[in-house]
């Protein structure tokens, strides 16, 4: 009787074993926490945003730096990074802000009050900016939208247009001046303006380039790169053909990561078409002045037009080309798409308890990803470990 006991034991257990898997798997609720903030969240700015960087240099938080390095052989890079802002993001609502960091592999949150966050947000858009917007920032270049706007498909010649912002270097001086800065705008052509969505930053062959969202009549949109050249001026370098949103969605692409996802040595651009739809995620490869769509894969989502969140973060991995995590269509899940070969494939997909809405962001330590933190429809803050 007790040797009957032991098989119907071990039977029971082997058949418990896959719902515990699935339950602790990557499409197990088990992977989500919580985390405890005493106000519902509205806005969120992930590492390397205006916002972020402003909190991070701002002097409010103790965060940690590596040490500098004393060994004279150690690189320009490895100095640069021991003196860089450590990553950080950020979180405000009515009831306050708050400023997520890594301590280790632990998740700390340090609590400040919204109307400094809210003061810094605020420079997110400059002076002459599209009302909204937001512009990109990368050391002494930002990037926005200006000049007049217009509905889509209106007037050709009166579109908006890029303008870009570089500090030059000031040189030896005894006596206090202002920070020369140099400024040029672009156009995308007269059939076609800057949609509403915030430029990109990034490097091509060393050199800086910034990439823009065009719209073109009422439901076509595509990609534009601004690329500077060896004398210093910025021109538009290469555009993609416009693409129809699919299912009747006019809605603008939307940018969604800008990196070397493929390992090819240059950076590629992730951006979803027809995001307020059955989204589709697209790669696209930059090279010889030419655009080419390298892969793509419906089924995800991307901000709506004149949302601002980020719905989407790069996810690094030390000695790989990095990820991407982005939210599914509909928004109740969070996904994990590897661009390696240049198509999307999906390698997990992970429930949400609420769908995603004030962004996805990423906090990193060594060059790999720790923690992926999503903002949530209802007010709350989930922190996903990153795989």
């Amino acid at each position: 009787m007790s040797d009957r006991r032991a098989v119907l034991a071990a039977l029971l257990s082997l058949i418990a074993l896959p719902a515990l898997a699935a339950e602790d798997g990557p499409q197990g609720r088990s992977q989500v926490e919580p985390v405890t903030l005493p106000f519902a969240i509205k806005a969120m700015r992930g590492p390397g945003s205006d916002v972020a960087l402003a909190v991070a240099t701002s002097g409010l938080l103790p965060l940690a730096r590596a040490p500098a390095s004393a060994d004279p052989k150690a690189t320009a890079s490895q100095s640069a990074a021991s003196t860089a802002p450590p990553p950080v993001v950020v979180v405000w609502g009515e009831g306050g802000g708050a400023v997520l960091s890594l301590d280790g592999d632990r998740l700390r949150t340090t609590l400040i009050g919204a109307e400094a966050i809210e003061g810094f947000a605020a420079a997110e858009t400059p002076r002459g900016a599209v009302p909204g917007s937001r512009r990109a920032l990368d050391g002494p270049l930002s990037a926005y939208l200006t000049g007049p706007t217009r509905a889509l498909g209106g007037a050709p010649g009166q579109g908006t247009v890029l303008t870009l912002r570089e500090r030059q270097p000031l040189g030896v001086t005894a006596e206090p001046k202002a920070v020369p800065v140099t400024t040029q705008t672009l156009a995308p052509g007269e059939d076609r303006v800057f949609a509403g969505r915030a430029p990109w930053i990034t490097r091509l062959d060393g050199r800086p380039a910034v990439v823009a969202v065009t719209a073109q009549g009422a439901t076509g949109s595509g990609l534009a790169l601004a690329a500077k050249g060896k004398d210093g001026a910025w021109t538009l370098a290469a555009q993609t053909p416009p693409q129809a949103g699919k299912d009747a969605d006019g809605a603008p692409l939307a940018l969604v990561g800008i990196a070397d996802f493929t390992g090819a040595g240059q950076p590629q651009i992730a951006a979803i078409r027809a995001p307020d739809g059955a989204g589709v995620l697209q790669l696209w490869r930059f090279a010889d002045g030419v655009f080419s769509l390298a892969g793509e894969r419906p089924g995800y989502a991307g901000p709506a037009a004149g949302e601002g969140a980020d719905l989407a973060a790069a996810v690094p991995r030390a000695g790989t080309p990095p990820g991407l995590a982005l939210p599914v269509a509909g928004r109740g899940a969070l996904a994990l798409v590897s661009l390696k070969g240049g198509t999307p494939e999906e390698r997990a997909r992970i429930p949400l308890p609420a769908p995603a809405a004030h962004g996805i962001a990423v906090l990193e330590a060594g060059g790999t990803a720790r923690t992926i933190l999503v903002g949530l429809a209802d007010g709350r803050l989930v922190a996903v470990p990153a795989p």
